[in-house]
C-alpha cells in the first residue's frame, strides 16, 4: 500500500511538472515574436519602447525558472556522461539518488536566500529604474522561489523513481 502512494506521488508530481513545462514552453514562441518585432521596430523605423525591451527577459525568467524542473523530469539536464555512461546501472541510481538529495539541498538554500529579495521587491513596489519600463518587479522576483519549489518537487519525484529502481535491483 505504502508503495502505491509513493508511486501515486511521484506520478502526480510528474504531470504537474509536465504540464507545466508544457504550458511554459509557449514562452519561447512569444519570445521570439516579442525580440522580431522590437528589431523590426528599431531598424526600420528607429522606433521602439522600454517596456518591450523589457518584456523579452520578463518572459525568458519564467521560461528557464519552470524550464529546469521539466527539462530533470525528460532526463535533458546537464550530467557528466564522460563519467556516468561507465558506471553500472546500480552506481547510476546511486548517482541519481545522489544528484536528486543535492538538487533539492541548493534550491532549500535558494528558496531561503531568495525569499527576503522578493519580500523586500515588493516593500518598496519595485519597478523598472527606466522611464516606460514595466512596473511590479517584485512579481519576476517571486517566480525565483515558485521555479525551485518546482524543482525540488521534481527532484523528490526522481529520488521516488530512483528509490523503486533500487528496489527492483535488489530483488
Amino acid at each position: 500500500m505504502a508503495r502505491r502512494a509513493k508511486s501515486g506521488a511521484r506520478a502526480g508530481i510528474e504531470r504537474f511538472i509536465d504540464l507545466t513545462g508544457r504550458a511554459t514552453s509557449w514562452l519561447a514562441l512569444v519570445i521570439v515574436v516579442v525580440m522580431a518585432t522590437n528589431v523590426l521596430l528599431r531598424y526600420l523605423f528607429s522606433a521602439g519602447t522600454v517596456w518591450a525591451q523589457e518584456l523579452e527577459w520578463h518572459l525568458l525568467a519564467p521560461l528557464i525558472l519552470f524550464g529546469m524542473s521539466y527539462a530533470l523530469l525528460h532526463g535533458e539536464h546537464v550530467r557528466v556522461d564522460v563519467l556516468y555512461v561507465h558506471f553500472s546501472p546500480r552506481k547510476k541510481l546511486y548517482v541519481d539518488l545522489l544528484s536528486a538529495a543535492l538538487s533539492v539541498a541548493i534550491s532549500v538554500i535558494i528558496i531561503w536566500l531568495s525569499l527576503k529579495y522578493v519580500q523586500q521587491s515588493y516593500v518598496i513596489d519595485e519597478q523598472s529604474s527606466d522611464p516606460g519600463g514595466l512596473p511590479y518587479r517584485w512579481l519576476l522576483k517571486a517566480l525565483i522561489p515558485i521555479g525551485f519549489i518546482f524543482l525540488i518537487l521534481q527532484s523528490l519525484a526522481l529520488a521516488l523513481g530512483t528509490l523503486e529502481k533500487l528496489k527492483a535491483l535488489r530483488k
